[in-house]
C-alpha cells in the first residue's frame, strides 16, 4: 500500500488512550500509524526500538492484512512500555 494511512484494515483490538484529556480510540492500521507517526520523535525517544518494531509491522498489516495479529501485539507493547494503556 503506497499510503499506511488510508489503511482501514481493523487491529485485531481497540486501543482506547487518553491524550491531552481527551479519550481517542485506535481500531484501524491507518489509525494507529497517524498515531504513533504524527507525534514528534522525542515523545517515542525514549521507546525507539518498540516504536520502530511498531512502525514496520503496522506497514506490514497494511500491505498484508494476515498481519495485523503481529501489529497489534508491537502496539501493545509500545503503548504498555509508553504507560498509554
Amino acid at each position: 500500500m503506497n499510503n499506511v494511512s488510508d489503511c482501514g484494515t481493523p487491529l485485531t483490538a481497540t486501543f482506547r488512550i487518553k491524550l491531552n484529556g481527551q479519550a481517542v480510540s485506535i481500531t484501524t492500521v491507518g489509525q494507529a500509524f497517524d498515531f504513533i507517526t504524527k507525534l514528534g520523535s522525542v515523545e517515542w525517544m525514549e521507546f525507539r526500538s518498540l516504536h520502530d518494531d511498531a512502525v514496520n509491522a503496522l506497514e506490514s498489516a497494511a500491505d498484508n492484512a494476515m498481519l495485523t495479529g503481529q501489529a497489534t501485539g508491537a502496539l501493545r507493547v509500545l503503548f504498555g512500555r509508553a504507560k498509554l494503556l
